[in-house]
């Protein structure tokens, strides 16, 4: 076997002897459970241990249906047993390979299988989703978790590594998590207070302006109906800058304390007007 990345067509054959008796030239060789190519791709490597996982998924169809079968517990052990190890095998050579898209979708198929299996799910249902229900981790970052691993290890230096907790041992955020309040006197003379919502009725705006904890101030503005709940609490929030701009050049808002304006706005897109 020649072993080149060239892509341009050139003859490649080489005539060896040994003993006098010509030695046969291949595509590629199995080393220590890897077969390489002559172009370092590895995609022989792919195809064939995707053939054999997936044949050992089918023969498991046999003894596990959606109703009845083998139970989660039991193909999960035979996944993590008998087909990630496979499949991870040599994940420091071929690791690279698994960008591309073809080397991913083979085996992504090959761990949709048997998490369908787990699950006891149907057919439609992405892998994506699978291992969401299964709780098993993308074959893709598998791979890229075991190469870098060794490459760690080879280098015997002090890292920190990250592994899987169980559910059971996870800690809750609220213990795990602290957050430090610090108390603040009121300093600020100015305080806006902004609402938007939408019902059946009505969409529109809110806002509240106290100075020195007193009201001094309280507006509503009606928006069109086509306007959304995002829409009036932004024009609340505009509403409360434009009312800050006021007080800053020191022009005193109208003084209605529990009064409420209802102002009509233009914001939204304009309605249809139907044809007679």
């Amino acid at each position: 076997m020649v072993v080149t990345r060239k892509k341009r067509r050139e003859n490649k054959e080489v005539s060896i002897r040994l003993n006098n008796k010509p030695l046969g030239q291949v595509n590629n060789i199995k080393y220590l459970g890897i077969i390489l190519d002559s172009k370092l791709n590895f995609r022989e490597h792919f195809m064939h241990i995707t053939g054999k996982r997936n044949k050992l998924i089918h023969a498991l169809a046999k003894s596990a249906n959606l109703s009845w079968g083998l139970n989660h517990e039991a193909l999960n052990t035979i996944y993590k047993g008998a087909i990630l190890p496979v499949m991870l095998y040599g994940a420091p050579i071929w690791g690279g390979a698994m960008g591309k898209k073809f080397k991913k979708i083979l085996y992504s198929s090959v761990q949709r299988h048997i998490n369908i299996r787990i699950a006891k799910a149907y057919r439609t249902y992405t892998n994506e989703a699978l291992c969401i229900l299964t709780g098993t981790t993308p074959i893709e970052i598998k791979a890229e978790e075991a190469a870098n691993l060794y490459r760690i290890t080879r280098d015997r230096q002090k890292h920190q590594l990250d592994y899987e907790v169980e559910p059971k041992n996870w800690t809750h955020p609220a213990d795990s998590v602290k957050i430090n309040e610090q108390k603040e006197g009121n300093e600020h003379r100015i305080q806006i207070f902004t609402e938007g919502s939408k019902n059946e009725h009505c969409v529109g705006p809110g806002t509240a302006t106290y100075i020195q904890n007193k009201l001094i101030h309280q507006m509503k503005h009606k928006l069109r109906d086509r306007c959304s709940n995002n829409q009036a609490e932004q024009m609340a929030i505009v509403k409360a800058l434009q009312a800050i701009e006021t007080i800053k050049n020191k022009q005193q808002l109208p003084k209605n304390n529990n009064n409420t304006h209802r102002q009509q706005d233009n914001t939204g897109p304009p309605q249809k007007q139907e044809k007679s």
